[in-house]
């Protein structure tokens, strides 16, 4: 080889072409729009699994409160006797396992709502922990359908 050869090399730009580029953005795009719904169901079930295991953890703490207190005060929200002893019962019964939950934030949805005790309850006898779902309504499906346990 010589130097002119060399030179005439080294001076030539190398990369991508506009077709290219286009061609790769088509296939990034229609990459995207197969595979986005996909994942942002799977998001919807993720939080509506998490509000199932996470009400029946209440139930669990509400179950035991009862063993524990022999009943619920009425009208009380469920941090109102789960995090603290409440108006009415005997405090030394309630701190035997009280408080039931550690944290404010176990008594929230996935949808940063918090859970709702309702008594007696629609599905089950003594009461139900409930979630209204994405919507925050009650009924509805898929993502806005209730969550009810235990």
């Amino acid at each position: 080889m010589n130097n002119k050869n060399l030179s005439r090399r080294s001076n030539t730009r190398r990369g991508f072409t506009i077709i290219e580029v286009i061609v790769i953005v088509v296939i990034l795009g229609v990459l995207a729009a197969v595979i986005a719904p996909r994942l942002l169901g799977r998001v919807g079930q993720a939080k509506r699994s998490t509000a199932e295991t996470n009400a029946a953890a209440i139930a669990s703490s509400v179950e035991l409160f009862l063993a524990d207190c022999g009943s619920i005060p009425s009208g009380t929200k469920l941090e109102d006797f789960l995090m603290r002893c409440p108006p009415g019962v005997e405090e030394a019964k309630w701190k035997q396992n009280g408080p039931y939950l550690k944290n404010a934030d176990q008594i929230k949805d996935p949808w940063g709502r918090p859970f709702m005790i309702v008594m007696p309850g629609k599905k089950n006898a003594d009461f139900d922990i409930v979630s209204y779902g994405a919507d925050g309504a009650p009924g509805g499906e898929g993502d806005n359908a209730d969550v009810v346990k235990p």
